[in-house]
């Protein structure tokens, strides 16, 4: 017996649903990325002015560092259904799921180096590589393993950064980078397509240092382990029986998250506390919007009112290179040619503005295909065969 995907009759509500629903606050953020020389300034310094404070307050405290975690709590969880469904049929799951995450790498690099440097399709194809090795585990010990691995090294690091704080507050000082901005204002906004080319280059390595991308691990396979635990316990799908434990999880993490989420702002701005925020009340408020999600899933009304978020998470491979692509033009000189002129409210608004287009675009998408055309041809090429 093969393996096949998944119909669309069987599908997760509630698994979409959050995968369109982060797609959104993914793009919000990614958006300032688009516009902006994001990797090398004090972003408090530089959306510090009366206009764009407290949008960035607005972003930093309930979008920034919250929203791919679902994501990447959905992917675990995704690729946990792929491994129950292998076991199901008597399969080999580990060569399917390492060709399939080998064309997400292929994806992912032609999207980092051709469209946008701030692609994470190859973080999770790396990391979903180590992942699939873990699958077999029982999915309490992957939750309650993966919380381990997600809260030990964040607290251990929070503590180092925090006594380097208290030691020498400018060892946690941002990073700016002068040359840097300049380089990316004059290459994105009026630079050639080999400008455009060499920077977007520079700045994939600049994200992507060996240390960062231990760094990623550290953050993304514990999130991947806890979503694929949540997956082999089926508890999305037993939502309805679990209300009572899905509302003490959002009591208890959201005002922690909060806290944690505003961290920087308790005094001075700096490294310390920014990793407090992202990498430790980041995770923990997504945990929070994903409880609240599969709450109001469990209520036909939600399901219906929510439904467009469904349908963009069904396609959010095509949706999240199409982000990559509409913002790329809107910014680049190969484009509009708007880099670095446009405030956070504006870009918030695009943002927006474009995810209504990709919702309606999503739902007609769909009323005539199963698929979106990305999610076709990636199942296309990890199937070996045209696929319905």
């Amino acid at each position: 017996m093969k393996l096949q995907p998944i119909e669309p009759s069987s599908r997760i509500a509630s698994l979409d649903v959050m995968r369109g629903f982060s797609l959104l606050g993914i793009f919000i953020v990614n958006m300032i990325a688009f516009h902006s020389p994001m990797y090398y300034y004090d972003p408090y310094t530089w959306w510090g002015d009366s206009i764009n404070r407290p949008v960035y307050w607005w972003i930093d405290v309930f979008i920034q560092a919250s929203f791919y975690p679902i994501f990447t709590m959905m992917f675990g969880y995704g690729l946990a259904i792929q491994f129950r469904r292998s076991i199901e049929k008597g399969t080999n799951f580990i060569p399917f799921a390492m060709k399939r995450l080998f064309i997400l790498l292929v994806i992912g690099v032609i999207h980092a180096f051709v469209i946008w440097s701030g692609d994470i399709l190859i973080s999770y194809a790396m990391v979903g590589f180590l992942l699939i090795w873990l699958l077999k585990l029982d999915g309490k010990w992957l939750l309650i393993l993966g919380l381990i691995l997600f809260l030990l090294p964040q607290i251990l690091i929070s503590g180092v950064l925090v006594l380097a704080y208290v030691v020498d507050p400018i060892s946690v000082t941002y990073f700016s980078g002068v040359q840097e901005i300049q380089s990316s204002v004059d290459a994105y906004g009026n630079g050639s397509i080999g400008d455009i080319f060499a920077q977007r280059y520079n700045d994939w390595m600049f994200a992507n240092s060996p240390t960062a991308f231990v760094s990623l691990i550290i953050a993304l396979l514990p999130l991947m382990m806890i979503g694929a635990g949540v997956s082999k316990l089926r508890l999305l799908e037993r939502a309805k029986e679990k209300k009572k434990s899905l509302l003490v999880i959002t009591l208890i993490t959201l005002p922690i998250a909060l806290v944690l989420k505003t961290a920087p702002y308790w005094g001075e701005k700096n490294l310390a506390f920014s990793f407090i925020q992202d990498f430790v009340g980041g995770p923990l408020l997504s945990m929070a919007y994903m409880a609240l999600i599969a709450l109001l899933m469990t209520s036909t009304k939600s399901v219906k009112l929510l439904r467009p978020f469904a349908q963009t998470g069904r396609m959010s491979l095509t949706n999240y290179l199409l982000q990559s692509v509409i913002g790329t033009l809107i910014f680049y000189s190969y484009g509009l040619g708007l880099y670095d002129e446009v405030n956070l409210s504006t870009s918030i608004l695009l943002a927006l503005a474009i995810f209504v287009v990709q919702m309606i675009l999503s739902e007609l998408w769909l009323a005539r295909f199963q698929r979106g055309p990305m999610e076709s041809l990636w199942r296309r090429l990890s199937y070996g065969k045209k696929v319905k």
